[in-house]
């Protein structure tokens, strides 16, 4: 659905993206992490036709960012960082606007604007003017004029930006029925734990370099090279520390004080723990819960934007 070949942008002496290079398939919700200034505005306003690159190309369903600027318009609605409102007009108003500019008759437009403003709980507020919502009802708002041509492919540039905790869980559930109505959602954020709970893949960039890239999880893992484990079993405790203690993925294995419990971390890769656990099955150990316990996903974040080298 979107692909990236070594795209670069340069002004001058300063490099601002640096040969990115992704594939996003259909359906699919991508978070884009970085910190203020990687290269995440840089990437989108190139896939949306609004910048050119210094070399490389983008395709968004087939079509190239630069010689089919028309056609990917079409496919994509773009949510950028910064937004203007139209100060006079109604919530409604603003929509239609939108809509007309996409040539949308009049007729499809009032069936279609009510459903849009439903879907991010503007209903109330089709009758007010722009410039007096909240920063969070603008938000909601600029989404759904990003909806109004039904695009395949949803471009958000930090749509949580500057959100209270309410509006950014409003805008959380908001993106989830996105995701299951099939659209393919391009989002980013500086925050990532902001991300990691609505997307299938993350993509981490800093100094306009993707550095690491893959489920939250599975960053994890490549990052630290050890997952946090807890077993918890009915009985036999002292034949479940035997078997795990023979793993030679298990160290740093304790009894917790839950009589119960295991903890241990874990080395080896997804597929490896998956082995682990069809074993212990295998050998009829009472496990009721077997947790991989999350670290802390600001540290992550903050380890991998130092510069550490990924295998």
């Amino acid at each position: 659905m979107i692909e990236i070949i070594e795209l670069t942008k340069r002004y001058g002496k300063f490099t601002a993206l640096d040969s990115l290079s992704l594939q996003i398939e259909k359906g699919s919700v991508f978070g884009f992490v970085g910190q203020n200034g990687a290269g995440k505005s840089t990437t989108f306003s190139i896939l949306a036709t609004l910048l050119a690159p210094s070399s490389g190309s983008a395709y968004i369903n087939g079509y190239n960012v630069q010689k089919d600027t028309k056609m990917v318009r079409r496919q994509i609605g773009y949510m950028p960082d910064f937004f203007g409102v139209y100060d006079q007009l109604k919530a409604d108003e603003y929509m239609h606007f939108y809509g007309a500019s996409y040539g949308i008759p009049l007729e499809e437009r009032q069936k279609l604007i009510p459903q849009l403003l439903d879907l991010v709980n503007l209903s109330h507020k089709r009758d007010s003017y722009v410039d007096l919502l909240s920063r969070g009802m603008k938000q909601r708002l600029c989404l759904a004029r990003s909806l109004i041509h039904d695009p395949e492919v949803l471009i958000l540039d930090e749509p949580a930006s500057g959100l209270d905790p309410r509006a950014r869980v409003e805008m959380r559930e908001i993106l989830k029925e996105l995701k299951s109505m099939g659209k393919t959602i391009l989002i980013s954020s500086h925050i990532l734990p902001e991300l990691a709970e609505m997307c299938d893949v993350i993509g981490i960039i800093d100094q306009g370099k993707l550095v690491a890239e893959g489920a939250v999880s599975d960053i994890q893992a490549q990052l630290r090279g050890e997952k946090m484990i807890i077993v918890k079993m009915n009985d036999e405790i002292e034949k479940g520390i035997a078997f795990f203690e023979d793993n030679p993925f298990v160290s740093k294995l304790v009894r917790l004080e839950e009589e119960d419990s295991l903890q241990f971390i874990f080395k080896g890769s997804s597929e490896e723990q998956t082995q682990l656990l069809k074993k212990a099955v295998l050998q009829e150990l009472p496990i009721y819960s077997f947790t991989e316990v999350e670290t802390d996903l600001e540290d992550v974040f903050m380890e991998i934007t130092k510069g550490v080298e990924l295998s």
